[in-house]
């Protein structure tokens, strides 16, 4: 049974549909006298045979409309068979006007063009109103429920983004206005969108346009620029999106569904990196690539740059059952039936580490599994020295015995003149690797580059975490200064140092400049939409052990030279003398977890590491 709201609510739309029609009737019917006359004054005798047929021809056209069901549709929903409805109705009604109008008087004082205009006019009197109203509705439900859109920038991209909003039959976005900051572009407009200001109207615009979206269209502004921008969207407190750089667009179109939100790589100014693919596949494609630490941030994210590269075999070793598993089922499932072998292994075990060799003959080596967590490792230094030292030997000694082609350390920036263990024990692993350069055939290199954005125990999901929490954001010290990357961009860099080394080799990769980590909190509690230290607040807690405030790239006695590859440099340096004793000596510390021992044999390697005990003097470790 049918509501009595809604019964009334059909029956008064009815009810004004029928006196519409009612009047367009005498309407359609006169005026097709009228232009039968030229649009002039209709003569007399016609004009009164025109008036004193109206009932007649009203009655006739009303009853014709309702038989036909011209009162069933609703005008928002007018459609294709409401059309065909009117038009059978019109046409049933005319022929039937003018056979009884023809049986009454002969059609006596009617001109014979009325009828075809009569017909004409009903249908467009009958079939326009209906469809407008339709149109009319349809958009005000668009505008009413599409975002209101502001586009920052009239170029290309802009242009690109307003057509691509402006074909969307479902019409999501609806674009309100343009800003840029060049001056000629001003009061014009963009597919009838007007430019209206610059950047800095934003917030004002915001507020004047009702805005619920920015996007930001513009793929090739710089660090500086995202920085400006979104400073000014922040200021407005309206959500905002931006468009990949024009590099990750494979088409060069930009289109709706390519937006994203703005990331911290946008605000740090990474630029792309350019590989130099034929080297890569001379040098990496069809082999057999084995990689520690899979199953970790680098590691994974190596393996997939691997991939895609061409390479014949993965053979991935972790000693994470988790990580190993994970990343397993992410590449059976984007590679199908690749040929890769996974290996449960710590790097530390020689036996298992020398079978696997011997059995999977690796050509190329990517060493990624380290412990790199400075603050935790600074009261471990056995596992340190354990995972980071001992480990590196064992497998640079396996690829060494197994006469693999190339062996690649991933080192860190905290190895110059470390101030913590972890940078001491990779500093020894760069030592390691050199030693093991000028006894093998197999080309040993190193490759060193600072943070990596994303990776596990940075400080960037560290970050996110408080954000999301309510903060506070922990910062060690406001000017401390950090080097970083992304991890895709790290691992590109490092298969392309691969194939640049001929052995020996320490490279350092392009860091770009410097970020304060207190401008970095700053940024991402803006990314988040908040305001830093009104609505969440950052906390200074000091520097951590081992922590220093600058991170540096080369040590002083390191010269540089450039590279083939613009983003990578490579560093020239002597390993110390009589390396192979105080390794020997560490690693026998390390077995009888002598720590004081340890920390001796750690500092005659890496003199300028300055955590050994006083009376270092006295122990084997020096000059043995």
């Amino acid at each position: 049974m049918i509501p009595m709201t809604r019964w009334y609510e059909r029956l008064r739309t009815r009810t004004a549909a029928m006196v519409h029609d009612a009047l367009m009737v005498p309407l359609a019917w006169l005026f097709a006298y009228w232009v039968r006359f030229n649009l002039e004054s209709i003569p007399p005798p016609f004009f009164e045979a025109a008036l004193q047929t109206i009932p007649l021809v009203l009655a006739v056209c009303s009853g014709f409309y309702w038989w036909f069901g011209l009162y069933r549709g609703v005008w928002h929903f007018a459609s294709l068979p409401d059309l065909l409805r009117i038009l059978k109705a019109v046409t049933a009604a005319t022929a039937t006007v003018f056979l009884l109008l023809f049986f009454v008087n002969r059609l006596a004082d009617m001109p014979r063009s009325v009828p075809l205009l009569f017909w004409g006019l009903q249908l467009a009197l009958l079939a326009g109103p209906r469809l407008f109203y339709r149109w009319l509705k349809d958009r005000r439900l668009t505008l009413n429920s599409a975002q209101r859109v502001l586009i920052v920038g009239a170029g290309r991209a802009g242009e690109m983004l307003v057509r691509d909003m402006l074909r969307d039959p479902a019409r999501t976005y609806q674009p309100i206005a343009f800003v840029d900051d060049r001056p000629h572009r001003q009061g014009s407009a963009i597919h009838e969108v007007p430019i209206r200001g610059t950047a800095e109207h934003i917030p004002a615009l915001v507020s004047h346009l009702g805005i619920d979206l920015i996007l930001l269209a513009i793929p090739s502004a710089t660090a500086r620029q995202m920085q400006r921008l979104v400073e000014y969207c922040e200021q407005a407190a309206c959500p905002f999106r931006t468009v990949p750089p024009l590099d990750s667009l494979m088409s060069g179109q930009v289109r709706i569904d390519q937006l994203r939100a703005v990331s911290i790589e946008d605000l740090l100014g990474r630029q792309p990196v350019a590989l130099d693919w034929d080297s890569l596949r001379a040098g990496l494609v069809g082999r057999r690539i084995l990689v520690t630490g899979a199953g970790g941030s680098i590691g994974a994210e190596l393996c997939r740059q691997l991939l895609h590269a061409g390479v014949e075999r993965l053979i991935l070793v972790d000693h994470s059952e988790l990580n190993l598993y994970q990343l397993e089922m992410e590449i059976t499932k984007r590679e199908g039936g690749f040929r890769h072998v996974r290996a449960l292994i710590d790097v530390t075990d020689q036996i298992a580490v020398d079978a696997l060799f011997a059995r999977e003959r690796p050509q190329v080596v990517f060493h990624a599994a380290a412990y790199k967590h400075v603050p935790m490792l600074e009261n471990q230094l056995r596992v340190a020295v354990r995972n980071n030292v001992a480990g590196t030997r064992i497998v640079a000694e396996a690829a060494a015995d197994h006469q693999c082609e190339r062996f690649v350390l991933i080192s860190t920036d905290k190895a110059v003149n470390p101030a913590n263990v972890m940078g001491a024990t990779k500093r020894v692993a760069e030592i390691i690797c050199q030693q093991f350069a000028t006894d093998s055939s197999t080309r040993f290199v190193t490759v060193r580059f600072g943070n990596v954005l994303g990776s596990t125990g940075s400080v960037v999901p560290l970050f996110q975490h408080q954000i999301a929490q309510g903060g506070p954001v922990t910062v060690t010290d406001p000017e401390v200064e950090r080097f970083f990357m992304t991890i895709p961009e790290a691992c590109q860099l490092i298969m392309q140092a691969a194939v640049l080394g001929n052995g020996g080799e320490i490279f350092v990769l392009d860091m770009g400049e410097p970020v304060k980590i207190g401008f970095l909190a700053e940024q991402m509690i803006r990314l988040f939409g908040f305001e830093p230290g009104r609505e969440i607040a950052i906390e200074i807690i000091g520097l951590r052990p081992g922590e220093k405030r600058f991170e540096e790239l080369f040590y002083t006695n390191e010269t540089t030279v450039t590279t083939q590859h613009p983003k990578i440099r490579m560093a020239q340096s002597v390993a110390p003398a009589q390396v192979g004793n105080q390794l020997a000596l560490l690693e026998q510390a390390l077995a009888a977890q002598d720590e004081a021992k340890m920390r001796c044999c750690l500092q005659a390697l890496v003199p300028n590491w300055d955590q050994a005990p006083q009376d270092c003097t006295e122990q084997a470790c020096i000059n043995s």
